[in-house]
């Protein structure tokens, strides 16, 4: 492929807005128009389970032209819901989250690459 990648997006406040797509974004679906400042790209979700329900869900965003613009970051949302364990469930629980820990550390050494200019 050659040249930059690009996308446009219909804002309500600016019209189309052409701006440059990295190419870990995973693409922006034909949506009710947004405002110019919340135009963001955002790579696939990872999400964890545990029991049947998302723990964890950690996804590559940009916002470019946010009030306060965010380069290439990790938007993390942990939802632990509430549950009675017994000690095997427990330990599986913990197992999850110390895995997911790890996995998280290795995701902040790819963030810290794409960043200094490599690729996700």
């Amino acid at each position: 492929m050659t040249g930059q990648r690009t996308v446009t997006v219909h804002t309500l406040d600016s019209g189309p807005v052409t701006i440059p797509e990295p190419v870990w974004c995973a693409g922006h679906p034909d949506l009710p128009a947004e405002y110019r400042n919340d135009v963001h790209h955002t790579g696939p979700a990872h999400v964890v389970d545990h029991d049947g329900q998302a723990l964890l869900t950690a996804e590559l965003v940009a916002f470019p032209f946010g009030r306060h613009p965010v380069p290439p970051s990790l938007y993390v949302e942990i939802t632990v819901p509430g549950a009675t364990l017994d000690p095997p469930g427990l330990e599986s629980l913990a197992a999850v989250l110390t895995e997911q820990a790890a996995e998280l550390q290795r995701l902040a050494l790819r963030l810290a690459v794409l960043r200094a200019g490599g690729a996700w």
